[in-house]
Parts: structure tokens; C-alpha cells; sequence
């Protein structure tokens, strides 16, 4: 499993105020720490003052700034909430097909004492994993290894918890020769058709069929700050505007930030993050997602594979007719 250990906080533009005090705070301290001299009040109304910048900023993001935000280097990634929720993982690789793709993680293990099998795009943490799992952008492989094991729950009876985060599906040349398309078509296929219950969890990107393709869910959970969209800021405005510096227009436009799509009916729960995002309280946050599933799972314990079934075809059915 990988380990991430962070020691530089990472700004995005827009903080760069909130920058600015937290680093005069960390430089008073370091006075204080060497030289014995008393700043502690200083220290405290810095502090109190970027505590303020951070709740201020923060309540009011544009759909861009939260686009931002959602792809942050240090947001816990899949592999995160695996290490921390899921006690004897058990990954699963290759698709008995082609190969090994390792933008998609899956496998067994127990959430809470229960069995579950657990499927996620993995973007990586540093450049050498980045590459590794190629920034979460899933080859046909990846999709074809999502339905094995979407098929082994459904033959054991286990839940099935599906983490996404990805811009989109890997759009390739090879990839497209080995069928993305169909692979991303039939793992959606594969979603609704499971009689155990999916719930899915956007922590941070959910881009295009990359993410419907195991995001056809019975609940669709999304972090306060995550995006789900039909495309990617940048791609939509390639194709509207042809010109992907418009990425801010198409970001406002498309309705992609967790409270529109709450009102849209598209996503059912919003999980809030701590303040300033989830990478600045990475325990609380995995603890708040591992909740909020333990939650949805409950909602299905008495149900019967067609009841389950029935429901994730209606709620799909459901989109768009109270529009």
C-alpha cells in the first residue's frame, strides 16, 4: 500500500492570501522556537486572522476555484480510504483479457466487520505513481477488471463500494483499438444490473463515462468540494468555444459542483469537507466518507436483489422529468 507523507502544504491560486498569513505564522514561530522570544499573542491573532481568510474563502468558491480544489495534489486519493477503511484488502488485478490497469484499484476486504469488494481510481501521489496509474485515467483493461469483480460480488452477495476519481477515461489511440467504449458501455451495464447494493463516492474528479462506468450506482455520495461533469472543464470549452482557456466559463456553466447536482438530483448526499478541502484533515475526512457509506449500506440490508435492482433503475429513470 502506499504511503504519502506530506510536509509542504500545497497553495492553489486563489489562497495565496491565506498563504501569505499561515507563512508569517510558521516564520513567527520559528523565531519564537529559536530565539525564546515571546509572540505567542502575535502568533494567535496571525492565526486567528488566517483562520478567518480560510472560512471566508472557502464559503464562497466558484465552480472553477472547487474544480481546483478537487484536483489538489494532497486530497486523500482511493488507495487513502482503502488503507484506512477496508481492514484484509485483498487487491484483484488484471481483466483475464489483456492486461493489468492500474487506474483502476479493486478487490476484497471487510468495511466494518462486513465483506465488501471495493473499486477505485487511483491517481497516484508523486510522479513515479502518477505514471503508474496513469493519473487515474482508465484503459479498457481497467473497466473489464471493474466488471470481474463487480461480477464476483454479485455471485458472493457482497456490497459493492466504488471510489471515483478521474478526469475521464483514457482516451488513447490503443485504447480506443481495444474497445473503450464498449469496456466503459458494459461496466455501466454491469452497475445496474448488480442485485447487491453499489454505492459510489466522487471524492474528488468524476469525468465523463470514465466515472458513469462504475458510478451507475444506488446512491451516489459526493464530497463538498469534488466535480462531476459530463466533460472536463477544459474539454467542454475545446468543443464550445474551441478554445480551452475558457475552462472558467464552461466550469460555471455546467452545473458541476456537488450543490448543483444535489438540486439536479443526479448525486443524493453531500459529504462536507473540513474546512479548506479535505487535504488539510485527511483522518477527518476519510472518517466522514467511511460514515456516510456505512450509512447508505444500511438503507439496502433487508432489500432483495430485484428490490435493489429496482431501485438504481428507477433513480436513474427519475433524472431529468421533475426538470
Amino acid at each position: 500500500m502506499e504511503q504519502r507523507n506530506i510536509t509542504v502544504r500545497t497553495y492553489l491560486d486563489f489562497e495565496k492570501p491565506i498563504a501569505e498569513l499561515e507563512g508569517k505564522v510558521a516564520e513567527l514561530r520559528s523565531i519564537g522556537d529559536g530565539d525564546g522570544v515571546q509572540i505567542s499573542e502575535e502568533v494567535r491573532k496571525l492565526e486567528q486572522k488566517a483562520k478567518s481568510a480560510l472560512v471566508d474563502t472557502y464559503a464562497k468558491l466558484t465552480p472553477w476555484q472547487k474544480t481546483q480544489v478537487a484536483r489538489h495534489p494532497e486530497r486523500p486519493h482511493c488507495l487513502d480510504y482503502v488503507a484506512a477503511l477496508i481492514e484484509d484488502f485483498t487487491p484483484m488485478a488484471g481483466d483475464r483479457y489483456f492486461a493489468e490497469d492500474e487506474a483502476i484499484m479493486g478487490g476484497l476486504g471487510r468495511f466494518r466487520g462486513r465483506p465488501v469488494v471495493i473499486i477505485g481510481h487511483e491517481k497516484g501521489s508523486d510522479t513515479e505513481s502518477r505514471i503508474r496509474h496513469n493519473f487515474g485515467m482508465a484503459k479498457p483493461e481497467g473497466y473489464r477488471k471493474a466488471v470481474r469483480l463487480m461480477e464476483l460480488a454479485d455471485k458472493f452477495g457482497l456490497p459493492v463500494i466504488s471510489l471515483v476519481d478521474t478526469a475521464g477515461a483514457y482516451p488513447g489511440i490503443g485504447a480506443e483499438e481495444r474497445g473503450q467504449a464498449e469496456a466503459i458501455a458494459r461496466s455501466t451495464d454491469c452497475c445496474l444490473g448488480l442485485g447487491v447494493p453499489l454505492i459510489a463516492v466522487v471524492i474528488g474528479e468524476g469525468g465523463s463515462g470514465g466515472a458513469v462506468g462504475i458510478a451507475s450506482a444506488n446512491r451516489i455520495l459526493m464530497l463538498e468540494h469534488a466535480i462531476y461533469t459530463v466533460a472536463s472543464p477544459e474539454a467542454a470549452a475545446s468543443i464550445l468555444w474551441r478554445d480551452s482557456a475558457k475552462a472558467i466559463d464552461a466550469a460555471t456553466n455546467m452545473k458541476i459542483t456537488a450543490q448543483d447536482l444535489e438540486g439536479l438530483g443526479v448525486i443524493d448526499v453531500i459529504i462536507r469537507e473540513p474546512v479548506g478541502g479535505a487535504h488539510r484533515d485527511r483522518p477527518a475526512m476519510i472518517q466522514a466518507v467511511g460514515d456516510a457509506i456505512a450509512k447508505s449500506l444500511t438503507e439496502y440490508e433487508n432489500k432483495t436483489p430485484e428490490q435493489i435492482k429496482t431501485q438504481r433503475h428507477e433513480r436513474f429513470l427519475q433524472l431529468g422529468r421533475s426538470l
